[in-house]
């Protein structure tokens, strides 16, 4: 089977990106940073803040997600119910942030991801792919921009969808889990040794996805 895994900051277009590059290819698309929002929103839900002052493993054993491909689309649903929408706003990205650096979170999302990619082509991305989920990939690719332009992608796209936010409050976010991301004890962010970096600050969309078909290609001859 062939991996490709593709890490990078927050608000680099990682879940675009990864889809279309899967798409093309004909690879199963698996968005590793959805997993880890959808158990923030189980948190959200049951009324905790990112100090997760709770006994983690416990509600983890009583969470149920799953990953489904409706129409060629990756759909994720927690406790039975859809969640794909309510996982994208900007409170479900903090809780992420804070939940990813909690040891049995990762542990309890681990083995899942892996049972994809054993058992597909698959185009992974999240923030420790390549150097923990799956070290062995095919691919590895350090995806990234300033973050200006991710601050103002990520914002364009909220917008679009009809949520209300500001900007600076976006701009202060994506530095908040730029740092949070990389100083977290727990599989820090950070490019794997044997990653191709992709800096697509410059680019738009088609010259980005241009970009990793070509990295991808190279590396699966």
């Amino acid at each position: 089977m062939i991996s490709v895994a593709i890490d990078g900051p927050a608000g680099a277009g990682k879940s675009t990106l990864s889809r279309r590059v899967a798409e093309k290819l004909g690879y199963i698309y698996v968005d590793t940073g959805a997993l880890y929002r959808t158990v923030g929103l189980k948190f959200i839900n049951l009324g905790y803040d990112t100090e997760l002052n709770c006994d983690i493993e416990e509600i983890l054993s009583k969470t149920d997600i799953e990953i489904k491909y409706i129409n060629g689309e990756q759909r994720v649903f927690l406790d039975k119910v859809d969640v794909s929408e309510d996982i994208r706003t900007p409170n479900a990205s903090m809780m992420a942030s804070a939940v990813s650096a909690k040891p049995p979170v990762r542990a309890f999302l681990l083995e899942m991801q892996r049972k994809l990619a054993r058992g597909n082509n698959v185009v992974m991305d999240g923030r420790d792919i390549g150097t923990v989920v799956l070290p062995n990939a095919t691919v590895k690719i350090f995806l990234t921009a300033s973050v200006k332009a991710r601050a103002d992608r990520r914002y364009k796209e909220l917008c679009e969808k009809g949520i209300e936010t500001d900007y600076k409050s976006v701009y202060d976010d994506i530095e908040k889990r730029d740092y949070n991301d990389s100083h977290r004890d727990i599989a820090p962010l950070k490019p794997a040794d044997d990653s191709v970096l992709a800096d697509t600050t410059k680019l738009n969309v088609e010259q980005s996805l241009e970009l990793l078909l070509k990295i991808v290609k190279e590396g699966i001859k």
